[in-house]
């Protein structure tokens, strides 16, 4: 991470990273950039980031693993769909097993703070 890199410039460079058919939380991103009361900062850029193509915004979901951020995608379900695409099972707009395909910055990514 480049200091002068703004928040969600900082923000996207993490969700770049969440590798298919794995998920994180908005608060695992805030967590991982030190800012740990920050994870509806970080909800503001993923609603900001729907034209940035190279994104892949659907991969965060909050804590529950509930995708809040559902009704900021085109159509009805395309949330749910872009994850069962990657193998996700999601039921009532929940994710199932979060804990078998929850991706954790602070883990996986150590080198990059």
């Amino acid at each position: 991470m480049k200091e002068s890199d703004n928040f969600f410039e900082k923000v996207y460079k993490v969700v770049r990273l969440i590798p298919h058919g794995r998920v994180t939380s908005y608060g695992a991103i805030a967590t991982f950039l030190g800012a740990a009361r920050s994870a509806r900062m970080v909800g503001w850029a993923m609603n900001k980031s729907h034209n940035l193509e190279d994104v892949p915004a659907h991969r965060v979901v909050n804590r529950k693993g509930l995708l809040t951020g559902k009704h900021h995608f085109d159509g009805t379900n395309l949330m749910q769909q872009l994850l069962e695409n990657e193998g996700i099972i999601v039921v009532d707009s929940q994710i199932q097993d979060l804990e078998k395909v929850f991706w954790n910055p602070m883990d996986e990514l150590p080198n990059l703070k």
